[in-house]
């Protein structure tokens, strides 16, 4: 069993909210967006960590992480990715990709949005965690908690945090 914590788009922001829900998980993925690598430095000495560059990142976030992150925790084969779209509307980047080999899990970031969808005609699980930092439109910072247990998804579970 492990349990992951998801977010994305911390825009240099990282605090003892987001801080404490680091240190209950087992992991900690990123899904794009960092800012500085300040934060993904600290989350590193907290739990191990996981993530891909987003569309704001400079160079050494871009050094430092993948545009595209896909790997199995336990028996779920997951694709972490900063733009990817959303179920029937995937982003052209990874449209054909996602079609031909799909994953069980598929995380993206960027909208500030947070969704989570069940991809029918894929047979995946869609996750957009929304944003964590304070720099954007959203009026509340979320983040998402849950556990892979497995081949399984579950105990899903929305963070919400004042901006």
């Amino acid at each position: 069993m492990t349990r992951i914590l998801l977010l994305s788009d911390t825009h240099s922001h990282l605090d003892d909210k987001i801080l404490k829900y680091a240190h209950e998980a087992d992991e900690i993925w990123h899904a794009g967006d960092v800012g500085d690598l300040a934060v993904t430095d600290t989350l590193k000495k907290v739990k191990p960590l996981k993530g891909v560059w987003g569309n704001i990142d400079d160079h050494e976030v871009r050094t430092e992480f993948p545009e595209n992150n896909r790997f199995m925790c336990e028996g779920v084969d997951v694709w972490i990715t900063h733009i990817g779209g959303y179920p029937g509307r995937y982003d052209k980047r990874i449209r054909e990709a996602i079609k031909k080999d799909p994953p069980k899990l598929f995380i993206c970031g960027h909208s500030h949005i947070l969704k989570v969808m069940w991809d029918k005609q894929l047979g995946l699980l869609h996750m957009n965690p929304g944003a964590a930092g304070k720099h954007g439109f959203h009026k509340v910072r979320t983040m998402l908690r849950f556990v892979i247990d497995g081949e399984e998804i579950k105990n899903l579970e929305i963070v919400e945090i004042e901006k």
